[in-house]
């Protein structure tokens, strides 16, 4: 690494560092200022001023956002889910553009959303899905990797040490199927056991692409800077590591070579500067 370890490194870099954020359902996004406003509509409700700690940072855009099929509702709603995003694929003019597979991993089966996934797919939507969030999900993940998502994510017990599941490793490093990782949220749902063996370490190691996100910011209590800075202390990056992690976030949006050349420039412009403050 060309630099020294990132412990104890100005929290500012993380927080000027651009970003993306590929997966955060807006459902639990809602900022401090918006709760600070709904906890003074309902003040029976006591709830501690400290359980609001997500504050507005920097101005942010959203340039695209997904449609959502939620496992718990059924084959019968994800067909309807589909045909709305497939009718906000032609009327929305690049804002959404894929579907995402979300929802209690415990609910329902893959084998029961693959007909609309494959309609999606038609469609011309980009597809991430959910996938091995909990443990002994094999032969699903298997079934619902033979869709070729554009994105995966989580992806938490994807490289099991059992022998049945080390070919689901092979297929998603073949396909280069980029994983989109949330550091905290898994630690508070304790699907990991420790930040030092969270996934993100076994897929960053073998080159393949990941991109780092919140998935809920306010019920996690955190947001994409803090995220940065816990994969760098947690796993020893550089600046320069880190730099290139954000960068590469890039290629995984699910948007046109337009839209990824003007960002890969605004992160170019941003780069000297930024780095240059830390020598």
């Amino acid at each position: 690494m060309a630099e020294a370890a990132a412990t104890g490194r100005a929290p500012r870099f993380f927080q000027r560092l651009p970003k993306v954020e590929l997966h955060a359902h807006l459902n639990g996004s809602i900022s401090a200022a918006t709760m600070k406003k709904l906890m003074a509509q309902k003040p029976h409700l006591q709830i501690a001023e400290g359980m609001v700690v997500i504050d507005k940072g920097t101005k942010r855009t959203l340039e695209e956002f997904l449609v959502s099929v939620d496992r718990s509702k059924g084959a019968v709603v994800a067909k309807e889910t589909v045909k709305l995003a497939g009718d906000f694929l032609l009327s929305t003019d690049g804002v959404v553009l894929g579907l995402d597979l979300s929802g209690n991993p415990k609910a329902g089966h893959g084998q029961d959303f693959l007909e609309p996934l494959l309609e999606a797919k038609k469609a011309g939507l980009k597809l991430t899905l959910h996938l091995s969030e909990i443990p002994k999900q094999e032969e699903e993940t298997r079934l619902l990797l033979g869709l070729c998502p554009d994105r995966i994510g989580h992806g938490t017990f994807l490289q099991t040490s059992e022998l049945a599941a080390r070919d689901l490793v092979e297929l998603v490093r073949r396909n280069r199927t980029p994983l989109e990782l949330c550091l905290t949220s898994n630690l508070k749902a304790e699907t990991v056991p420790s930040k030092a063996q969270h996934h993100f370490g076994f897929w960053y190691h073998l080159g393949h692409p990941v991109a780092l996100c919140t998935d809920d910011k306010g019920v996690f209590a955190t947001e994409l800077s803090t995220e940065y800075q816990l994969v760098a202390e947690t796993f020893q990056l550089s600046n320069e590591e880190i730099w290139a992690l954000s960068s590469e976030a890039i290629d995984h949006v699910f948007a046109g070579g337009h839209t990824k050349t003007k960002l890969k420039e605004r992160w170019r412009t941003l780069k000297p500067g930024l780095l240059k403050e830390l020598c």
